[in-house]
């Protein structure tokens, strides 16, 4: 299946020989229905469609690109394991196709990603980088070094500009304790941290960031615990607000200042509802109430399988100094359909956030096999990637671009990293959601999903020029535009 970037690519060469000729202004526009006849279409407007600002009336947005909200940093997928797996399993050509389309400034332009610290429920086995007793015996893994740490690279060359945030799924299981007896916890499902290692963890911290970045792979955040409420999954580590707080203000903390560690530190990087744990309830708000805590937490990080997205409101409204990154969220076999996912999940998760201070997007795997594939016992069995490849040829003809892959795409190729997030004036019609922004390079741009089964139009504002943005029923769209 070819890339939707492939048409695009041809079509830019020849708009922008017109344009050095016609110096005309211009736009970007990008559609995704829900019904599948438009995939990433791309739409460039000239001169007599982006015309002069008129008065407002009817369905318009007006982009106040002087009212800085938030910046935003970036929008991809998570590199798991079985991600880096599937692009090795790939000829050398079709990998690099594949990279390109997703990384490249021309094409995709995904400008975030997410890592683990180890493994997760998507790698070849359960491991972290000190399976053996004792910080010193501290090692980049052996899958990681075969299959993680090329993958980066290659994506580092092809956007030096890339941002990586590194999650742990649990710590070495002989620093557990059982979470009932507290005895010594021999499983890599569930257990807590122990106390009388949180200075050997706090280290190992330290210690993976400084291997990532000799080999040339900086990384720009870590959460401090994968889902810290979840008892299940193939890996995992419960570690409830009071021993986030304690670790992070004790240990964690201290050790990243000792070493001049930049890196951001976000805590949480779980749902919304906190899982309806009466003891958790507002678990960010705990740690960042304790001020000798909340001095190295640069914010917190969320996932969408409990509640929703207001649950930010009053994470911003309490501390509207702290970063909100959106970290993870999948889609599977327990909810797939193109359309609705497409729509609802632009909607929830990326207008979602970003109209609540949001900061950015990484949705789970990149790739998966059509098996939902390689995964773990006790993970997720059923789970799609963004992009799903032939377990039987892994080529890029076998790609199958699901509807994550347009939902970041229509965030990455209009947004770009250290964008601000503005205000609005709007009066829209039912059923249609935006969001606008200002690029570093003061471009706008607008993001758009319609819900309604009508077709909708538009009229997208800037303080110079205007033009009409046609939302087919059941679609997302974006835009970008220079004044």
């Amino acid at each position: 299946m070819k890339s939707p970037f492939s048409l695009l690519r041809g079509l830019c060469v020849a708009l922008f020989a017109f344009m050095l000729v016609a110096c005309t202004q211009r736009a970007e526009v990008y559609v995704t229905s829900g019904s599948g006849d438009m995939q990433f279409r791309f739409a460039q407007l000239n001169n007599a469609e982006l015309r002069g600002v008129t008065p407002a009336e009817g369905n318009y947005i007006k982009v106040l690109s002087d009212s800085h909200r938030q910046p935003v940093y970036g929008f991809g997928a998570a590199i798991t394991g079985s991600t880096c797996y599937n692009l090795m399993q790939m000829s050398t050509e079709d990998r690099e196709k594949v990279l390109q389309e997703c990384f490249s400034p021309d094409e995709m332009a995904m400008s975030f990603i997410r890592i683990s610290i180890g493994a997760s429920d998507f790698s070849l086995d359960e491991y972290t980088c000190c399976d053996k007793e004792g910080i010193e015996f501290f090692e980049l893994h052996e899958y990681d070094k075969r299959d993680l740490l090329p993958i980066l690279k290659r994506i580092l060359e092809i956007n030096p500009s890339i941002r990586i945030v590194g999650s742990p799924w649990s710590c070495p299981k002989w620093m557990k304790l059982h979470p009932e007896t507290g005895e010594p916890y021999d499983s890599w499902t569930s257990g807590i941290l122990n106390p009388k290692y949180y200075a050997d963890y706090a280290e190992y911290f330290v210690r993976w960031i400084g291997e990532m970045e000799a080999e040339g792979i900086p990384i720009y955040a870590i959460t401090v615990q994968n889902e810290p409420l979840n008892h299940g999954n193939s890996m995992s580590l419960y570690m409830g607000w009071e021993q986030q707080r304690d670790f992070i203000r004790d240990h964690l903390g201290p050790e990243f200042e000792k070493n001049d560690i930049k890196t951001k530190i976000w805590l949480f990087d779980h749902n919304y509802n906190y899982d309806n744990k009466a003891d958790q309830q507002d678990y960010p708000l705990h740690i960042l109430a304790d001020k000798e805590a909340a001095k190295y937490v640069a914010g917190s990080a969320w996932h969408n399988y409990g509640g929703n997205a207001s649950t930010l409101d009053g994470i911003h409204a309490a501390y509207p100094d702290k970063e909100i990154f959106f970290s993870e969220a999948s889609i599977g076999k327990w909810n797939y359909d193109f359309g609705k996912c497409l729509v609802w999940d632009f909607s929830s998760i990326f207008l979602g956030t970003l109209n609540r201070y949001g900061r950015g997007v990484t949705l789970w795997n990149l790739i998966l096999d059509d098996e939902g594939a390689p995964n773990r016992p006790k993970g997720c069995r059923t789970c799609y990637g963004a992009i799903e490849i032939s377990s039987k040829t892994y080529d890029y003809a076998s790609l199958d671009r699901k509807s994550h892959y347009y939902n970041i795409a229509h965030c990455s190729k209009v947004i770009r990293p250290d964008a601000w997030c503005v205000d609005v004036e709007s009066a829209l019609p039912e059923g249609v959601e935006m969001a606008a922004f200002v690029n570093t390079d003061s471009s706008l741009a607008v993001i758009a999903a319609n819900h309604s089964e009508q077709m909708q139009e538009v009229v997208v504002k800037g303080a110079e020029r205007e033009f009409t943005l046609t939302l087919p029923a059941r679609s997302i769209a974006s835009a970008r535009w220079e004044e």
